[in-house]
């Protein structure tokens, strides 16, 4: 049988309307200064802006993330709670840069801890956290490489908890946005630490060195870092009338500049795209041919909300269609999936989402297939 592409009804309504932003698209030619930028609408699965998005490099204390997300975790399954204490070793007290300030010999909430890491990126404070879950720091790090495989980042290998510089100490902008994007999503009652601007612990109070906390923004996390050889960088996240975009920059040369520069893109994020959900999940998208069937055809629907990121200065020049093997034969199955949506438009990936059959069709009697054979010889397929 050969392949079979009908177009939408609405296409020529939809396509004065607005064109796409499809997920994994390439970059749009947005300039940043920033080394590698990935900015990402969690509403649509849109790739919003993408520079050198897959290459592992030094994250600092971003990776941090992936310590806090150990911790949600644990604490989410019932093994850890938030009262939990655990012991501070010369380890952790000696460890240098960033710090909480814990005390040597000591025993520290576990909530404090993760305000220590999220608020005042405190190395001891990870330190202490890795220890207490692992036994050791490189017995907690080999658990992340383990979690960070199954959670999909396969650009990321992480040697301690903290961020601090060491050999392959990796992880890609796509993989920390990736990482955000579950915080958020699995652990809404442990993500607000990250828009907290301050935490007093041992009667010093630092400040969240995430500048977009600070400006009216939409902005409610996530994590800042640097070191000299990774530079300045952020993951961030924020919310503007519903959606929720993601954004990861390394590589800038200031702290001003990866202030400047956040605040510029994420502007950009929001005021160049807008979200519209093209179909409902379960809605009827279009009817397939149906071969030897109780039925002429069969509604096809969509798997699951069909939803896409709109650029205001594309305007023309979307297209969708519907793409199946047809006629189907039947039987058909409600629920098989057996045609695709496509939808593309010019400079972006080609968004494939399933179409179901939304009814079963019987297949027709022995009588009628002879009849339907006879008829297809006669006449053809357009008989």
């Amino acid at each position: 049988m050969s392949s079979f592409a009908r177009s939408i009804r609405w296409l020529a309504a939809a396509a004065s309307f607005a064109a796409p932003c499809l997920a994994a698209a390439a970059s749009n030619g947005m300039e940043t200064v920033a080394k590698q930028v990935y900015i990402l609408d969690m509403q649509t699965g849109a790739v919003l802006l993408a520079k050198d998005p897959d290459t592992p490099s030094p994250p600092a204390s971003m990776s941090k993330l992936m310590t806090t997300y150990m911790a949600f975790a644990e604490l989410k399954a019932g093994r850890l709670a938030l009262d939990d204490k655990f012991v501070v070793s010369r380890k952790a007290w000696r460890m240098g840069g960033s710090k909480m300030f814990v005390e040597i010999d000591k025993q520290v909430r576990v909530e404090d801890l993760l305000r220590g890491i999220i608020v005042q990126s405190g190395n001891d404070a990870c330190i202490v956290l890795a220890e207490g879950l692992s036994g050791s720091e490189s017995a907690f790090a080999d658990a992340m490489n383990r979690k960070a495989r199954e959670l999909g980042l396969t650009d990321s290998h992480l040697v301690n908890s903290t961020g601090w510089p060491a050999d392959n100490h990796l992880m890609s902008p796509r993989d920390l946005a990736v990482l955000a994007g579950r915080i958020i999503e699995e652990f809404p009652e442990y993500y607000p630490y990250f828009a907290e601007k301050s935490f007093r612990y041992n009667k010093i109070k630092q400040g969240n060195r995430n500048p977009l906390l600070y400006r009216d923004t939409g902005a409610d996390g996530l994590k800042t870092g640097h070191t000299r050889a990774s530079g300045y960088g952020l993951v961030a996240s924020a919310v503007r009338d519903d959606r929720r975009v993601v954004m990861v920059l390394t590589g800038m040369e200031s702290a001003r500049i990866r202030s400047f520069e956040a605040r510029r893109l994420l502007n950009w994020a929001f005021q160049s795209f807008r979200n519209y959900t093209l179909f409902e999940g379960g809605a009827e998208v279009d009817r397939a041919d149906v071969w030897l069937g109780g039925e002429d055809t069969v509604p096809l629907v969509a798997a699951r909300d069909v939803k896409v990121s709109l650029p205001r200065t594309s305007r023309r020049g979307l297209k969708v269609k519907v793409v199946y093997d047809g006629p189907v034969p039947a039987p058909i199955e409600k629920g098989a999936e057996i045609a695709k949506l496509m939808v593309t438009a010019p400079g972006f990936d080609t968004l494939e989402v399933p179409l179901l059959a939304g009814a079963d069709v019987g297949r027709i009697g022995v009588f009628g297939r002879l009849g339907a054979a006879i008829g297809y010889m006669i006449w053809g397929a357009g008989g």
